[in-house]
């Protein structure tokens, strides 16, 4: 497969949509639901969503769904972009020059800025839609997550890197205190979980803990501030005292978040390292190497085949294909997988990639979901087109 020009028409496509798009969470945006009295009522909630999530027909026009940019994906997009100067830096224009990418990384920079929400501690973000969690909770549109937040954090220091815009890095910083003054924590062993989000009881996700860990090692790293570091190598602590003997990890801490899947390892591994390389603290090494190989030896099929899940294939989610690229790169573990990373990209291109350039969100045996979701599939895979891109042209 030509990944060049594969890459160039997904580029053309997010551009010609300005970034907006739907989402495979965003069915309560539907203006027809907000007008039903069903909106009250958690289960109602829950169905809907679920119900634009599995269908593989697109019914968001219809029930009056608008396309809208998701600080996440803008953030991915930012990533990318940055990646794609970085390139041009060194003489591999084929996306742009530096000066027209320079542009380019300003808008979205100043794009996911005008995303942050107010009114906490520090810097943060959330989604751009109500979303129903089971029957737990309720997330309003807009609540911070430290997920959104910490893809926020590192698209805006990836900036900060090229633009040199302190304004731009000391938003991104102040991220920190939202970590440790919004978000609540849990005792675990020597260490703690942060909370997802800033509602109490959500704090059992392994990968978003990890990732509030990842905002402070940031946050270190240019401050120098002590309880950043100390409150990060706690929440890696408890991370790793939960990854089991073979390198993997299950999703939470709840009996129904027991399953292992392949993007959620590529996070963690991701979160661990950048902890490391921001703090200089390389103590949790054996942690990654372990899980590395776990990754790369279960989540990928001799063809190249991304599997979702540990035990079993499909669905198969764009974001298996996406993160693996991302986290080889982080780890420096490219050069020596790219066999692997690009019979996965070129499976992937094959089989989830439309002629108009936008990637599917799952591939399944019997009908795939082929709706074109600009966070969930376009901007992840935006993102790892990009990373792939740089790799290949160090």
């Amino acid at each position: 497969m030509d990944i060049t020009k594969s890459f160039q028409k997904l580029k053309t496509y997010c551009e010609t949509q300005n970034f907006a798009g739907w989402d495979p969470y965003d069915g309560l945006n539907s203006k027809v639901f907000q007008a039903l009295p069903l909106k009250h009522w958690d289960l109602a909630r829950l169905a809907w969503i679920q119900g634009f999530k599995r269908s593989p027909v697109n019914f968001r026009k219809l029930l009056l769904v608008p396309k809208q940019h998701n600080s996440k994906g803008i953030a991915l997009f930012l990533l990318g972009y940055c990646r794609l100067y970085q390139a041009a830096s060194n003489g591999k224009a084929e996306f742009g020059t530096p000066e027209e990418l320079l542009e380019k990384i300003k808008y979205i920079t100043q794009l996911l800025l005008d995303m942050k929400v107010e009114g906490y501690a520090g810097a943060c973000w959330g989604y751009n839609f109500d979303w129903q969690a089971r029957r737990l909770f309720l997330f309003k549109k807009n609540t911070p997550t430290v997920v959104a937040t910490a893809f926020c954090v590192e698209a805006l220091i990836e900036s900060y890197k090229i633009t040199q815009d302190e304004n731009v890095l000391n938003i991104a910083l102040s991220s920190a205190e939202f970590v440790l003054q919004d978000l609540s924590r849990t005792a675990h062993g020597k260490g703690h979980i942060f909370s997802y989000s800033i509602k109490d009881g959500n704090n059992t996700v392994i990968n978003a803990s990890l990732l509030g860990a990842k905002i402070l090692s940031y946050a270190y790293k240019y401050k120098q501030k002590e309880v950043y570091l100390d409150m990060a190598k706690k929440a890696i602590i408890a991370a790793c005292d939960l990854q089991e003997d073979d390198g993997s990890w299950i999703y939470g801490l709840l009996p129904v978040q027991s399953w292992k899947d392949s993007f959620h390892t590529g996070f963690n591994l991701d979160a661990i390292e950048t902890y490391q390389q921001n703090t200089g603290d390389t103590t949790f090494q054996e942690y990654i190497d372990k899980g590395w190989k776990y990754y790369t030896a279960h989540f990928f099929e001799a063809d190249g085949k991304p599997k979702y899940y540990h035990d079993k294939t499909y669905p198969i989610d764009i974001h298996c294909p996406a993160q693996v690229i991302v986290t080889a790169s982080k780890l420096n573990q490219f050069k020596a997988h790219t066999e692997l990373l690009e019979r996965t990209l070129n499976w992937t291109i094959e089989n989830m990639q439309s002629k108009k350039g936008y990637f599917y969100y799952q591939y399944r045996q019997g009908m795939s979901s082929k709706i074109p979701y600009m966070r969930w599939s376009n901007a992840f895979m935006f993102n790892a087109m990009a990373h792939y891109y740089l790799e290949k042209n160090k």
